[in-house]
């Protein structure tokens, strides 16, 4: 029973090492914030995944009446010491040993459509 126990706990654990979050804030809180096409919020949004080491998420900013800003965030910026852990004994978690730094911060500048 104890056994089961911990292999629940190990696997648990182990999964929530796969996810990655960041802060996305703008200098104004009417911008709209997307990651990958999908709306966010305004101003500033927490955004998780559990995208691989390497894999990249477009981040789109948006304003009525100005140009779009399209940024870039990798699942690069931040080695996870839990996912190495984790893949120390399953292997499987070194695919996201990497994660998002915990801000990203963008000044919006309105150029008119």
């Amino acid at each position: 029973m104890m056994l089961r126990v911990i292999g629940v706990l190990f696997v648990s654990l182990s999964l929530f090492a796969c996810s990655s979050t960041t802060m996305i804030r703008t200098n104004d809180q009417d911008v709209k914030i997307y990651a990958d096409g999908a709306y966010l919020g305004k101003g500033a949004v927490s955004y998780t995944d559990t995208k691989i080491v390497g894999s990249s998420t477009q981040i789109m900013l948006k304003k009525k009446g100005c140009q779009p800003m399209t940024r870039n965030l990798s699942r690069t910026e931040k080695f996870d010491v839990g996912a190495c852990a984790g893949g120390v004994f399953v292997g499987v978690p070194f695919l996201w040993i990497m994660g998002y730094n915990p801000n990203h911060t963008y000044d919006f500048e309105c150029e008119a459509n």
